[in-house]
């Protein structure tokens, strides 16, 4: 993997393929390699940047509560270290709500942006309550028990006899997470505040992508925005966690996407 200091903690990445840049922003409890079945599909044509998020992967964890902002920071850092001036900017589920705060302030940096199982919507109540369940999971009893309870849960209802690899390796992902990444990055989502007027305003080409058996981010969820220059696709039979469930459907949306987008 590729490093780059900010602010003093490293930040990981992997960049792969040449020409127009995505920019893949994990989930939480992820990493870059979440989007390891998507990549060689995509870097083909697109040059691939998948980073791993503050306290993720291999990027530095440090302690205490995390913000969105701060993440979306360090991808704008990258950019800036990779002499990016603008790029496609994709995140999943929680590299969704990243993507809002960074699509909010640094629209200049952007061709376009998505959210691939994400939302504008903040937490509600019974949200915020369960990401402060998450972290005492966590705390208590420790990344492990916490992964296990929530993988399963992200990916489509039959996948167990499916595709138990699959959930077998977002797994081993998530045990990689540290205890205080983990914490923080909960607490971060848990104070994010409603983005769906980002969607609304913004007039760059933009592509949400929902799963057909997604209970995290239903549909209904992610599509919360309708016009000219929106994107908007239903993965069939995924879940929450497409690039891994349904590479090849999802690496097609996006290539479509990127098209209109080099169009627009």
């Amino acid at each position: 993997m590729e490093k780059l200091i900010c602010d003093g903690h490293t930040l990981c990445y992997t960049d792969h393929g040449q020409g127009e840049p995505i920019v893949l922003l994990h989930g939480f409890c992820g990493s870059s390699e979440y989007w390891d079945l998507l990549v060689p599909l995509l870097s083909g044509s697109h040059r691939c940047i998948a980073v791993d998020l503050r306290g993720h992967g291999h990027s530095d964890a440090p302690l205490g509560a995390y913000s969105l902002e701060q993440m979306a920071d360090d991808v704008l850092k990258l950019l800036d270290e990779l002499d990016l001036p603008k790029v496609t900017l994709l995140g999943h589920s929680m590299g969704g709500y990243v993507t809002l705060s960074f699509a909010q302030r640094y629209a200049s940096r952007l061709n376009g942006f998505g959210l691939i199982h994400s939302t504008g919507y903040p937490d509600t109540e019974e949200g915020k309550e369960k990401r402060l369940k998450a972290v005492s999971t966590i705390q208590t009893e420790g990344v492990t028990a916490f992964i296990d309870g929530l993988i399963p849960g992200l990916f489509a209802p039959d996948a167990d006899q499916t595709h138990p690899e699959l959930i077998q390796r977002a797994k081993e992902i998530g045990y990689l997470t540290p205890p205080q990444g983990a914490a923080g990055a909960a607490l971060a989502m848990r104070e994010r505040p409603d983005r769906r007027d980002v969607m609304s305003a913004t007039v760059l080409p933009l592509l949400l992508v929902a799963g057909e058996y997604d209970s995290v981010a239903p549909p209904e969820r992610v599509f919360t925005v309708d016009k000219p220059n929106v994107t908007q696709a239903v993965i069939q039979g995924a879940g929450h966690m497409s690039m891994m469930e349904a590479p090849k459907e999802l690496a097609r949306v996006i290539l479509q996407y990127m098209q209109q987008t080099k169009n627009a």
